[in-house]
Formats: C-alpha cells, structure tokens, sequence
C-alpha cells in the first residue's frame, strides 16, 4: 500500500473539503481550490479528517493514490497558509520594479521586460533585487516563479540572471590568457 496514500490528512479550523464527481473543493480562509480525484479513488471525511481509499491494487490506481492525496494536502496547505517563491536578480544594473499589477524587469536587454501576473498570484518586489511570489495554488505559484527566471536564467560565468533564493549556480573557470 502506498506510505503518502495510506496517510491521513488532519484538517486545520476552517477549512471545509467536499467531493463532486470529478474534484475535491477545498474551502478555506485564504480561498477556494479545486483538486482532481481518479476514478477508483474515494474520499472519506470524518469530523476533521480525511482519508483516501482506493478500489482495487490495479497499478495506475495504486500510483494515482499517492498523488491524489500529495495534491489534496498541497491544496489545505495552500487555503491556510499559502505558498511562496523567493527570487534574486544578480547582474550590474538589472532591477525589477512594479508598474501597476505588471512586473517590469531590466535584465540587460535593449527593452524592458514586462511580466502580467495571472490572477491569483501577487508578485512584490524587495530591494529591487528581490522578487516575492505568493498565491494558494502552489503549481501555479511554481510555474509563475518558473517563467520569471526563464526571462534571464542565471549563467554559470558570473552568475548574472535571475535564480532562485536557495538555488546554487555552479560557477566555471573563465577563458586564461596565454603564458
């Protein structure tokens, strides 16, 4: 049986979790999420705690068990304290600032580079060098934290780009001149 499957899942104070036929809706004080839930899987409330079963030892059902239940917890998580990605911009004049809801980055190109946040996530800047992204969704708060860093990935010369906060850039040895 799967160990993450098999393991229940202890509701904090207001959050509500309700099945439909397809998704799990889960209620709480930051906000609403929707989680899928596989054919072959049920949920199961009991005053506080929920727990995931599945129909049969089939192995797309057995994998699929985990993962249902990884998701549902990424999602109570995500409705009481929320998920975050932290950002660092390394490089001699880049910067990144706010405009309205947009990001606006200068990352040593000849223009400008204009990020809009999707909704649901809110982006602050800190230092001009620190980008904070927040939201309840921790995929979407990944992909966003993803795309930002595609703009400009950091390169293992100088380290210039933009990384993440706890990511290590590997450096390399530059060219040496004859002797």
């Amino acid at each position: 049986m799967s160990r993450i499957g098999k393991a229940e899942i202890k509701l904090p104070e207001k959050v509500e979790v309700k099945q439909d036929s397809t998704v799990i809706k889960v209620k709480g004080p930051l906000g609403e999420l929707q989680t899928p839930i596989f054919a072959g899987i049920s949920l199961k409330n009991e005053g506080g705690t929920v727990k995931l079963e599945r129909s049969s030892e089939e192995q797309n059902i057995v994998a699929l068990h985990g993962l249902t239940r990884a998701l549902l917890m990424n999602s109570v998580k995500g409705v009481t304290a929320g998920w975050e990605k932290n950002l660092e911009i390394t490089g001699v004049g880049y910067r990144a600032a706010k405009r309205g809801e947009d990001l606006v980055m200068n990352l040593g190109y000849s223009h400008e580079v204009v990020y809009k946040a999707p909704k649901g996530i809110k982006i602050e800047v800190i230092e001009q060098v620190k980008i904070k992204i927040s939201g309840i969704d921790k995929q979407l708060v990944g992909q966003v934290a993803a795309d930002i860093r595609s703009k400009r990935p950091p390169e293992p010369y100088k380290g210039k780009g933009i990384k993440y906060n706890d990511e290590f850039i590997k450096r390399k040895a530059g060219k040496t001149g004859k002797k």
